[in-house]
């Protein structure tokens, strides 16, 4: 989502992390947006309102209301916003939406409100953990157009460690520009024309048609977040020099899948990314990359702290050995690039893994590879698979009509040790991400 013109309602509940808010205000101004703040009671204690006046060059909405204050600002705030992003959001304020209860600025807003709601929870571990606050975002997580954002887990101000720190503003950032705005209301109040569904909003809709997740190890339950999952996504880029380069061809769609699938499952969602066009689901966290370099040194450092890894990116095999530092002159005369293989990610963290000491958590983690083929493909694959060290492939042909790159729909096949190669079958890239998340679950 571009956040260049949008209009951001900002709701700050009192927690010790009400400071982080106002580096989140500039930061969305930066980005273009034109931001507005409402504050409880307990907020202020924390941060002054005139903070957030001065940096939003708007008054803050507040319980006992200031002189220049309009009667019906609970209804007035939300109905100008696109998005109603509230950070920090305690378990106190986190109860009242849950329960609909609507007694402080942010709560009302949160009422009356019928855009796109972020929030980001931001507490003590044992709080994070409780079965009530539990209980209450996973209510939240459905309603229409709410969005919890997963609170990572580190060191938190009363000098524990655990989950329950907020997400740091320019990762909320992140968030936001990595969702697609859903909601009609920017539409109606601009005359923008229908607003563009997002790819990550059709998959989770076609997710959401679904009886029931997919079935995964009987320990894991649905959004508890016990399990993590890495997804290597989109395409690589290897500099010829500071314009041009070598890459691949991929949207991003299957690991917007991929994404999709997994987090309906209950699995924390990581992805390294490269270039890509589509958009992930709200929640998932994203590291951005581009060389093939980057991408392995991104996911071998990450793989110790993940329990599933799926290699889903169109890495480059090769990279120019020497890129030159400015632009290559068009001499139209013949150039010759010398190329270097690029390290091979798959290899790299099956190998890893089998170094890994037997009861550790990398040592029992699942790896599943991608094999791209336009040829002879069973016998491509399973030359792959041999070599890869992964516990399953996935073989897909981008070759027929309507399908592969860019496309919802591609022909796969789920290789397995110690099973026949199954027929390759033309299906979404939902049904893809479904049978790779199954495979992860029956083991």
């Amino acid at each position: 989502m571009d956040l260049a013109g949008k209009k951001i309602l900002l709701g700050v509940s009192g927690g010790i992390a009400a400071y982080k808010s106002c580096e989140l205000l500039r930061l969305l101004q930066k980005k273009g947006a034109e931001v507005r703040v409402c504050m409880t009671d307990a907020a202020t204690q924390f941060v002054a309102p005139l903070t957030f006046a001065s940096l939003s060059k708007c008054p803050v909405y507040l319980k006992n209301g200031a002189p220049e204050a309009r009667p019906f600002q609970h209804i007035d705030f939300p109905r100008w916003a696109d998005i109603y992003l509230v950070v920090p959001a305690t378990a106190n304020v986190i109860g009242k939406f849950a329960f609909g209860i609507a007694d402080d600025p942010v709560s009302l807003c949160f009422m009356s409100c019928d855009c796109e709601r972020f929030i980001a929870p931001a507490m003590n571990v044992a709080m994070y953990n409780s079965p009530a606050v539990k209980r209450n975002l996973e209510m939240l997580r459905g309603f229409e157009h709410t969005h919890v954002l997963e609170s990572p887990a580190g060191e938190l101000a009363c000098g524990e460690v655990g989950q329950g720190r907020l997400l740091e503003p320019a990762q909320i950032v992140e968030h936001l520009e990595n969702y697609e705005l859903l909601s009609t209301n920017y539409e109606k109040k601009n005359g923008t024309g229908s607003v563009p569904v997002s790819e990550a909003q059709k998959f989770l809709e076609e997710t959401a048609k679904l009886e029931s997740p997919v079935s995964h190890n009987s320990s894991v339950v649905i959004g508890d977040g016990t399990r993590r999952v890495l997804i290597t996504a989109g395409r690589t880029e290897e500099a010829i020099d500071p314009v041009r380069y070598i890459s691949n061809c991929s949207s991003g769609k299957t690991a917007v899948a991929l994404s999709a699938v997994f987090l309906a499952n209950g699995y924390d969602v990581e992805v390294v990314a490269g270039p890509m066009e589509a958009e992930f689901p709200a929640g998932v966290k994203v590291t951005r990359v581009r060389s093939a370099c980057d991408m392995h040194d991104a996911v071998l450092s990450r793989q110790p702290e993940v329990d599933v890894l799926v290699h889903c990116a169109a890495v480059a095999d090769y990279r120019p050995a020497n890129p030159a530092d400015s632009k290559i002159k068009d001499s139209r005369s013949q150039l010759t690039i010398e190329l270097v293989p690029n390290p091979n990610i798959l290899r790299d963290c099956s190998a890893t893994r089998r170094a890994a000491a037997p009861e550790s958590r990398l040592a029992k983690q699942m790896i599943v590879g991608f094999a791209l083929e336009t040829d002879h493909f069973e016998e491509h694959a399973a030359e792959k698979f041999e070599k890869s060290g992964a516990d399953a492939l996935l073989l897909n042909a981008p070759v027929a009509a309507d399908s592969g790159f860019g496309h919802d729909n591609v022909r796969f096949a789920l290789i397995e040790h110690g099973k026949p190669i199954p027929k390759m079958e033309m299906g979404s890239k939902v049904s893809l991400a479904e049978a790779i998340v199954k495979f992860c679950g029956e083991r």
